[in-house]
């Protein structure tokens, strides 16, 4: 009954559209299959009830250069994307929100009264601040061998020369606009750069610098490599909000 009654729960509240935005494909309506016990398929999205893990495939788009995005759709922006995937955004939005992940505004500036940007962000409350927390980890075949890292040592500074720092990713859901979920129509997944396009975006230093990050070279694999992309939660202790 969880699942079922979640799936009709609005997420997300306004957020502005990208001004670059392509128009991608809307999603049929999306139906949750049971795979086991605990285990759940929604089109291409695999989530697990009892370790709230969301796994979906994905390739490598690019091992060098700038790079903006995490994740896009293959008709996104793809130039300044270091994995692209075929997957339905409302599909993973939908995990998020049947495993009862929070999303969090917390990153995303405070529009005035006539909608130019302030210096004021929201006063998001710690426990939906710590249930946003995910890690982001990729899985891949290397000449025979399963590997798995996390994703931020595929992510160089470009002035620094090391890789991000580890740490969390944070969910912050994205939006709708006019009845449509607005990463269907940006094919923004998960951005390094502040995007309240996208579903999941990075919290930490120089996440407003678009000339800041780099695809890691020699680390990641050539460009269209099959890899699983895993989502879980940043903390086993994260507290989870009341049903």
């Amino acid at each position: 009954m969880l699942f079922r009654s979640l799936i009709l729960v609005p997420i997300c509240a306004s957020l502005a559209l990208a001004q670059d935005s392509a128009p991608i494909a809307e999603p049929v309506n999306p139906s949750v299959v049971k795979l086991s016990e605990t285990k759940y398929q929604i089109g291409a999205v695999t989530f697990d009830q009892k370790t709230r893990e969301i796994r979906f495939p994905a390739k490598v788009n690019m091992e060098e250069g700038l790079i903006e995005y995490l994740i896009v759709l293959a008709q996104g922006k793809v130039h300044e994307a270091l994995l692209i995937t075929e997957i339905s955004p409302t599909h993973l939005n939908l995990a998020f929100s049947l495993l009862r992940f929070t999303a969090s505004r917390e990153l995303f500036v405070i529009p005035d009264e006539d909608g130019r940007l302030t210096d004021k962000y929201p006063d998001v409350p710690a426990a939906i601040k710590a249930g946003a927390r995910i890690a982001i980890d990729v899985e891949w075949d290397d000449q025979g061998r399963t590997r798995r890292v996390p994703i931020n040592d595929w992510i160089q500074h470009a002035v620094k020369t090391t890789a991000m720092d580890a740490g969390p990713w944070v969910y912050s859901g994205s939006d709708f606009n006019e009845g449509k979920y607005v990463p269907e129509m940006t094919g923004d997944i998960a951005s390094i750069l502040i995007s309240p396009a996208a579903i999941i975006n990075y919290p930490g230093t120089d996440n407003q610098d678009d000339t800041a990050w780099v695809a890691f070279p020699k680390r990641v694999p050539p460009p269209e490599t099959n890899v699983t992309v895993i989502i879980a939660p940043y903390s086993n202790t994260t507290p989870l909000p009341k049903p």
